[in-house]
């Protein structure tokens, strides 16, 4: 069984549990068989990295690393407050909107 994530890439969403509680970003990357996403400026991670073909100058790089997809709450520019969503039949698609004022998320 796949957990359920209920954000997509390009969602903006508020961080509500773990070391970047607050922070609001965009989502990068999501990985439905981990429930994880990666959300940018969110858990960013130092790498030490070797120099290679790619990548001539080695050192130390920083990138964002998937937090858990619960920790995190899809963003309603409507209201202006991070919100629940509920999934609705619209023109026979199915849609996720704002829990509080319908606004649709999937345009």
């Amino acid at each position: 069984m796949r957990p359920k994530v209920h954000v997509k890439k390009g969602d903006e969403v508020l961080v509500i549990a773990g070391k970047d509680k607050g922070k609001r970003g965009k989502v990068q990357a999501v990985f439905p068989k981990e429930g994880r996403v990666i959300v940018e400026g969110v858990n960013i991670v130092k790498r030490h990295v070797r120099p290679n073909p790619k990548m001539m100058q080695g050192g130390i790089i920083e990138k964002p690393a998937p937090i858990h997809a619960s920790n995190v709450m899809i963003w309603c520019s409507n209201c202006n407050a991070p919100r629940r969503i509920n999934k609705r039949i619209e023109n026979g698609k199915k849609v996720r909107v704002c829990n509080k004022c319908g606004t649709s998320f999937d345009d």
